[in-house]
């Protein structure tokens, strides 16, 4: 059994920031890389955005919102309420703590740094000691096709509040980005202990990643046991529009769905109820435990199930 080695996450936001946070209290700083989806990535107001990135960082570094779900505790406003009062477009909420965060990554990228270094020296200054990387240094990003057309993810998920309904996803410059050499190099590096799927939406948050040239075809070849977490609890998503996509896209809202779409490249699907039917000849191993994260204690038992589980 492999007990020792290096665990590689890929996480999208919200709900992966949770159980990168639990990855990141069991595990020495060392053995914990973190690759973030950077499809939701965007510039507003002139400066360089990462949704994803930042929960992540928000959560490692102790300092995301709890009650909000994204951003920093503690925040304040007037800044928005400065733009609003002026004029500007004020759909996309940027506070004024967070807003430090997004001044100094575009300084960072405008003096010739790449997305990595620039994340790099974040994380450092918020005393985050695992290695939090983006998915590529180049732009990818995410496009939804829905009722009333084609939409920038941002302009689908906050402005539109993921109403309209959606119809295809397109991941627009991923055929030619370069991946985190993190990625590439997961179907050979013998040094993992894990792979680990945080438990983000598949289709939004780690579909980008799976989209980016030699991802994929690494990911099923990793030696290494890749184990992923269901989104979905209780058949609802805990946050977000998972499960109001699938429908849309025709899928049952289940973890069979979940596993159905990660067949191939995931070993383990940790999951927190059985389904008729879930357990598939060539799927991935189901373990079912408690995989709703409420609190610290929450992230620390999951970030332990899914260590066991892929032992």
């Amino acid at each position: 059994m492999r007990r020792t080695g290096r665990v590689l996450a890929i996480s999208g936001g919200v709900g992966g920031a949770k159980l990168a946070l639990g990855l990141a209290r069991v595990l020495p700083p060392e053995a914990l890389d973190i690759v973030v989806n950077t499809g939701d990535d965007f510039r507003h107001l002139g400066l360089a955005i990462s949704p994803d990135l930042d929960s992540v960082l928000y959560a490692l570094a102790g300092l995301a919102d709890g009650e909000r779900g994204w951003g920093r505790a503690g925040e304040t406003w007037q800044f928005m309420a400065a733009l609003r009062a002026l004029g500007g477009e004020d759909w996309f909420a940027l506070g004024d703590l967070d807003l430090a965060t997004h001044v100094e990554r575009t300084r960072r990228l405008a003096a010739g740094e790449t997305l990595t270094q620039a994340t790099a020296a974040l994380a450092q200054a918020l005393g985050v000691q695992v290695r939090l990387l983006p998915m590529s240094d180049d732009p990818v990003a995410t496009v939804v096709d829905t009722d009333e057309g084609r939409l920038a993810f941002q302009h689908y998920f906050v402005r539109r509040r993921c109403e309209p309904r959606l119809t295809g996803l397109h991941f627009e410059g991923a055929q030619h980005a370069r991946p985190a050499p993190e990625l590439l190099a997961l179907g050979q590096d013998a040094s993992l202990r894990a792979v680990v799927l945080c438990p983000s939406n598949p289709w939004l948050s780690v579909d980008p990643l799976l989209a980016l040239p030699g991802v994929r075809a690494a990911l099923a070849a990793c030696p290494a046991p890749v184990v992923a977490v269901s989104p979905l609890v209780a058949g609802k998503a805990v946050k977000g529009p998972t499960a109001k996509l699938m429908a849309e896209l025709g899928l049952q809202v289940s973890h069979r769905s979940i596993a159905q779409h990660y067949a191939g490249l995931v070993d383990v699907l940790l999951v927190d109820a059985d389904e008729p039917g879930l357990a598939m000849p060539g799927g991935p191993r189901i373990v079912v435990v408690p995989t709703l994260m409420n609190t610290l204690d929450d992230r620390e038992r999951l970030a332990q199930a899914v260590l066991e589980a892929a032992s």
